[in-house]
């Protein structure tokens, strides 16, 4: 059996990351590696909605936050098991993405975009107000997953699943018709009303999905922070996602996941300059938009297409002499 390249690539990456314990060098960079596969459940969501649909969402941290105090009230307080807090999680923020989309997602992006901030700070505010429930401003308590998944080995594998799902999911909606349908309502609303996308639907059904997969990220990302408080879904957290998609580039899946890896990693390879971070943050922004509109991850499909080497195809015309032949008679007895 011959495996065409491609698969042969993702196969060898999948078995990278599936042995990044192993050769990681120590627990944080393992806990940074599954940060990063928590964050890219959300973004790879939130790519529907950004670089497909092109909706303006800037307060997915809000859902983010909904999810991690869901898992911590189920999971902590009323010992839910950690799978079925997971689900509960997504379902809460799905149905959270559905109410905020309904009448949201009939403004136009600005005003949108300003809907879903707003949103964000009114969950902080509530989880302050609800002080018996989420802990105010002291917080909660997230516990860990189950066994076998309560080691950092079990917790990365368990995050890296979940992160390959969403990536698949993600990756077969692009790739078909309703991907194609949800960039036609990016590029032109009207026109693609026009020729028979449904685009209030089309729009809700995304927003809904990435808010599902907000509301899991969340749990993920309550179990590694492992104490969460209103202070940790700050603004700059939801701006975050929203930057790692405009640097990877809309319209893809692998820039925002390039982007995601980049902007999470960043502050560590810049650590000795901490208090530059904003900074280089800002500058690579600037570098891509003013070099790179459509993002890094364009960069790496034209250095992949560069170097791939093309099989030149010959394509042999045989005329067909005996028809040519009675075309000529029937020319002359004519």
């Amino acid at each position: 059996m011959h495996l065409p390249k491609k698969s042969i690539s993702i196969l060898v990456v999948l078995a990278a990351l599936i042995a990044l314990p192993w050769w990681a060098g120590d627990l944080y960079k393992l806990h940074l590696a599954a940060l990063i596969c928590a964050y890219w459940v959300l973004i790879g969501g939130l790519n529907l909605v950004v670089g497909y649909s092109g909706q303006l969402s800037i307060g997915h941290v809000g859902l983010l936050a909904i999810g991690s105090y869901c898992f911590a009230i189920l999971a902590g307080t009323h010992g839910v098991h950690p799978a079925l807090a997971i689900a509960a999680s997504g379902a809460l923020c799905a149905l959270c993405g559905l109410l905020l989309g309904l009448p949201s997602l009939r403004l136009p992006g600005f005003y949108f975009a300003m809907a879903t901030l707003a949103f964000a700070l009114i969950v902080t505010e509530i989880t302050l107000a609800q002080g018996t429930l989420t802990g105010g401003g002291v917080g909660l308590a997230v516990p860990g997953f189950a066994p076998p998944f309560d080691t950092p080995r079990g917790t990365y594998w368990l995050i890296l699943a979940i992160a390959v799902l969403v990536t698949w999911l993600t990756w077969n909606v692009a790739r078909h018709t309703w991907g194609r349908g949800l960039v036609a309502v990016r590029d032109s609303a009207v026109t693609a009303q026009a020729v028979g996308v449904p685009v209030f639907r089309a729009k809700l059904t995304v927003f809904v999905f990435s808010g599902f997969t907000a509301g899991v990220a969340g749990a993920l990302f309550a179990v590694l922070q492992s104490y969460i408080t209103p202070d940790t879904f700050v603004f700059d957290l939801g701006l975050f996602f929203f930057v790692c998609i405009i640097i990877g580039g809309r319209g893809h899946i692998l820039g925002p996941a390039i982007g995601t890896i980049v902007l999470t990693a960043l502050p560590e390879m810049v650590a000795p300059l901490a208090k530059l971070g904003n900074f280089f943050y800002g500058l690579l922004l600037l570098a891509v938009v003013l070099l790179v509109p459509e993002g890094i991850g364009r960069v790496f499909e034209l250095l992949i297409e560069r170097f791939r080497p093309r099989r030149g195809e010959s394509h042999v015309v045989k005329p067909d002499l005996d028809r040519l032949a009675k075309a000529i008679e029937q020319g002359r007895a004519q």
